[in-house]
């Protein structure tokens, strides 16, 4: 509706221009003109079509302004309002004597077209200028947090928001990763994601009713525990499904992309974005155990083979044990013989060290 008026505005304004337009023609010119109410039509029309043009530039650009406020930090945001604010106020007051002088009438188009110059070079300067130096301003309101001050001197870099797909909330495994404080800065749940929740948390199938209740009820935990840490983006981003707008809002806010969805990851490195695969994180983190290592390993069950144990490690990994099968229940002492990587996850291989 705001797009459709914006263009209707800009194609009256720009008709209206070139049909009063004809009144500050100069005389000479109106003298040749034979008929004068069909120049009206003329210059009319062409004002119309290039004010629709003006409208659609405008358009575009009051659509992209929107994206970036809406998902720009409330700091960053602030320092450039406060940059363009004064570069406006330096240029008026600069200005101020210029409109002043008295200049000829052959000239006086000078004084508009230093008004409209000097407010765009020192308003874009000023913006610029908080762009880059806008969080010097952290001293001003908190000089006495130490991270305030290697923020403002670009010691320390800002932490880079993340943003929470629907698979990774119902893993459940976010929440351990943020109370350990391995992910900082701002999380970010978008209204996307919410709603594919609820429509999970609202479906027929019991097991993905689960799901979707488990996610929500992870969420509601995150905000309590949390708070104004935990952003809910509201933008409404164009797309097939949830996984593109999360990639398109992972592109506005230059945020780290967190799911253990491995297609997506795959698909945000390839579009040049951040992602973090939960996944490849708790096999990167996983005990290395190398052959000949020596681990003390509690048997849990029998193995498929003869004699065969099975214990786990600590992190999950299975480790098949030769001649484990008699100490069921027992922990034993167990050297390790090798290891096997599976699409499901890794193996480990051992055999008993002192049998029993």
């Amino acid at each position: 509706m705001v797009d459709a008026l914006i263009l209707i505005l800009f194609l009256i304004s720009g008709a209206a221009s070139g049909w009063l337009g004809v009144d500050l023609l100069p005389e000479r010119l109106l003298v040749q003109v034979n008929n004068l109410e069909g120049l009206r039509w003329v210059l009319g029309g062409f004002g119309a079509f290039f004010g629709l043009v003006a409208g659609f530039f405008f358009q575009q650009l009051r659509q992209k302004l929107m994206r970036q406020v809406r998902t720009m930090p409330t700091d960053l945001l602030i320092s450039r309002a406060l940059g363009l604010i004064l570069g406006l106020l330096v240029a008026n007051l600069l200005l101020a004597p210029i409109l002043l002088l008295p200049l000829p009438w052959e000239v006086g188009f000078i004084k508009p077209l230093a008004a409209v110059m000097s407010n765009v070079f020192f308003g874009v300067s000023g913006y610029n200028l908080a762009e880059v130096h806008g969080r010097t301003l952290l001293r001003l309101f908190n000089p006495s947090s130490t991270e305030a001050l290697l923020v403002a001197d670009g010691v320390l870099q800002p932490a880079s928001p993340k943003i929470l797909d629907t698979s990774v909330i119902i893993d459940g495994r976010i929440r351990a990763l943020l109370d350990c404080g391995l992910l900082e800065g701002q999380v970010i749940v978008a209204q996307c994601v919410i709603n594919e929740l609820q429509q999970l948390a609202d479906s027929g199938n019991s097991e993905k009713r689960g799901k979707g209740r488990r996610g929500l009820k992870l969420l509601a935990e995150l905000r309590d525990s949390y708070g104004r840490r935990l952003v809910v983006n509201n933008t409404r981003y164009e797309g097939e499904g949830v996984d593109d707008k999360l990639l398109k809002l992972a592109e506005d806010t230059d945020g780290l992309l967190v799911t253990t969805d491995y297609n997506l990851a795959k698909v945000a490195q390839v579009q040049n974005l951040r992602p973090l695969n939960l996944s490849e994180l708790v096999i990167s983190l996983r005990l290395e155990v190398q052959p000949g290592d020596l681990l003390q390993l509690k048997i849990v069950r029998e193995g498929k083979e003869p004699e065969q144990g099975v214990g786990y490690l600590e992190d999950g990994t299975m480790v098949v044990v030769e001649g484990g099968r008699s100490g069921i229940g027992e922990r034993l002492a167990v050297t390790v013989t090798g290891a096997l990587q599976t699409p499901a996850g890794r193996m480990v291989f051992a055999r008993v060290t002192d049998p029993r």
